[in-house]
């Protein structure tokens, strides 16, 4: 019997037109885990022409338990005492401290990527990469996504002398406290710096991190009279320990500013508030201004001052305009704290315990009209955002003015950054000047008073000392986009009585209100607090942006008080997504909806 065979060149067909269709779906896939950016730079370029980027994994693999059984396997024994302080009671660990999968970089690595850069906190690696490999690269499962890393470039314009007044000479007379203050004591003045060095809170026991462009004059006399506690150096430009000047990655003169300012000590010269704190140097930062500044050091920098104990991060840097791909530029509409991943790093460390302390910026009269000038991560909500004024109190005509895209107020708040002492970072000198102005100078001295009030009150989390730092200012009553909440006075900071984190029914609140989340954005877990004006039925719920509940988080009776809820981004054992979630409280009448990010 003769078989009919007519029918298969049409299974075939139909075969051959699905594993194309299969393919080139496959290939989409792919292509779709390429950032629309990260598209258009390459899109002009040579297949062998290499690029620096962001890849991102799915997962971080499997037996994860040998690290939460060993926390200190991946962080410090000091980072894991900082977090205690704050997580009550839940794991000191969580998946972002997992270190990034090996075998997932091993892989990528053969197809000739060359690793800079490795992330916990977003779980992937920063690495020049050719062209021609991207695809390749993306077409990997276990790779999420792929984007273009962003560089800036050096702009030390804002830091020109400016022509201010003379400082008053009463400023000088320093009769009554403990040290001679030369110098140094119109800034420190200002914020009453020497009432808190007078009750022998000096940064003792403290450990600060600063991340600027290098350190070029360490043997100057103000950091060696009352030697200073330097724990490690990293150089994230050329992954090395020399954060000095060197000559693929320029001069350390900034970072030699501002580390004086904050902790230098010479009686007579230069006092900084917090001379006998321990401090970690890292130098993120290329100083040539052909050489960009890449946001993936600042990130890299972040994760090792955590894993080394931090607590407070001090940084002089900003992030806006300028990136070597310009259609790549930040704007305002960037600046809303869920937008830079450097602003979202610093939010993820204050989540872990970390007070995170950032000059506001100096482009207010480089961005006119527009609705803020502010620099990245200056935007975080949980960062202090410091700008600065004059020594009589005026705000300095170039400090970056807010509100935020998303309507909050910044800077948080302000101190001198006009005419501040610090030491010349030419090596070897012992030279003194205050020939240059900027936010880069408010911002240690705003983060050496931090020092002094965790010194003082150690139990306190990063929100509660911003809080007393705004609170406690000279505009708190009225706080504005210029000013922020005022001048900060460290006297009255570190006698301030902050807003307790845990249930509080003693403190009857003004009105009903629910706060923003903190941290946020955050990974897994986060808090809200919320007043209760008169007791009543309270409900908290999740949402995610297709408006389902993903979580109840109260639902009972309450009486007066203030209270707080956490959110761990579980649903039923599973993890939720990351992405936008909003959280809505009913109490009576009162309805109230805030956005939060979860970004893992």
């Amino acid at each position: 019997m003769l078989k009919n065979y007519s029918k298969y060149p049409i299974i075939i067909f139909t075969l051959i037109v699905f594993l194309f269709s299969a393919s080139a779906l496959f290939s989409q896939n792919a292509l779709n885990k390429i950032s629309n950016r990260l598209s258009e730079k390459i899109s002009g370029t040579k297949a062998n022409e290499t690029e620096l980027v962001w890849i991102f994994f799915t997962d971080k693999g499997k037996s994860l338990n040998k690290y939460f059984e060993n926390p200190s396997s991946v962080v410090s024994p000091k980072s894991l005492a900082r977090r205690a302080k704050y997580y009550k009671g839940r794991p000191l660990i969580d998946e972002s401290d997992i270190p990034v999968n090996q075998d997932y970089i091993e892989q990528v690595e053969k197809l000739g990527v060359k690793l800079k850069h490795k992330t916990k906190w977003f779980n992937g690696i920063s690495a020049y990469v050719k062209k021609e490999v991207i695809e390749q690269i993306a077409l990997l499962p276990f790779v999420k996504k792929i984007d273009l890393v962003g560089k800036f470039k050096v702009n030390r314009e804002i830091e020109k002398p400016e022509k201010v007044n003379s400082i008053p000479n009463n400023l000088f007379k320093n009769n009554s406290h403990t040290f001679n203050y030369g110098f140094s004591i119109a800034a420190l003045n200002q914020i009453n710096v020497p009432a808190l060095h007078d009750e022998e809170f000096t940064g003792t026991g403290i450990t600060i991190a600063l991340m600027d462009a290098g350190f070029s004059n360490l043997t100057h006399e103000v950091f060696n009279t009352r030697p200073m506690k330097i724990n490690a150096k990293w150089d994230f430009v050329n992954n090395d320990p020399d954060v000095s000047n060197q000559a693929d990655s320029g001069e350390g003169s900034h970072g030699t500013y501002t580390l004086s300012i904050i902790g230098g000590f010479k009686e007579g010269s230069l006092i900084g508030p917090a001379f006998d704190a321990t401090y970690l140097l890292a130098k993120t930062e290329n100083t040539f201004s052909e050489s960009p500044i890449e946001e993936d050091n600042w990130v890299a920098a972040m994760e090792w001052a955590d894993g080394l104990g931090v607590d407070i991060i001090s940084t002089s840097l900003g992030y806006r305009d300028g990136f070597q791909f310009g259609f790549t530029d930040y704007t305002a509409a960037d600046m809303d704290g869920n937008t830079t991943i450097i602003t979202i790093a610093a939010d993820l460390a204050v989540g872990k315990g970390i007070i995170v302390v950032n000059s506001v910026g100096n482009e207010a009269n480089n961005f006119p009209g527009q609705q803020n000038s502010l620099v990245a991560p200056a935007d975080g909500d949980s960062v202090i955002a410091v700008g600065a004024v004059t020594t009589t109190g005026a705000i300095a005509s170039f400090s970056s003015r807010g509100p935020t895209a998303d309507g909050r107020i910044k800077p948080d708040v302000v101190a001198t950054g006009v005419s501040v002492f610090y030491a010349t970072g030419t090596p070897g000198s012992n030279g003194y000047s205050n020939s240059r102005s900027g936010t880069s100078f408010s911002c240690p001295l705003t983060a050496g008073v931090a020092a002094l009030i965790l010194q003082k009150h150690p139990t306190w989390s990063p929100i509660q000392i911003r809080e007393a730092l705004r609170m406690t200012a000279s505009n708190a009553g009225s706080p504005n986009n210029n000013f922020g909440w005022g001048i900060i006075n460290a006297l009255d900071a570190s006698n301030y009585s902050p807003t307790a984190i845990f249930d509080n029914e003693d403190i009857i609140p003004e009105n009903f209100a629910l706060d923003q989340n903190y941290p946020n954005p955050f990974n897994p877990s986060t808090r809200i607090r919320y007043h209760v004006k008169a007791a009543g039925f309270v409900s908290l719920r999740i949402f995610n942006v297709l408006g389902n509940e993903v979580a109840l988080l109260v639902n009972q009776e309450k009486p007066a008080g203030t209270y707080e809820a956490q959110f761990n981004a579980e649903v039923d054992g599973r993890t939720l997504p990351s992405g936008v979630y909003f959280y809505r409280i009913t109490i009576g009448n009162f309805i109230s909806t805030k956005k939060m990010i979860l970004a893992k």
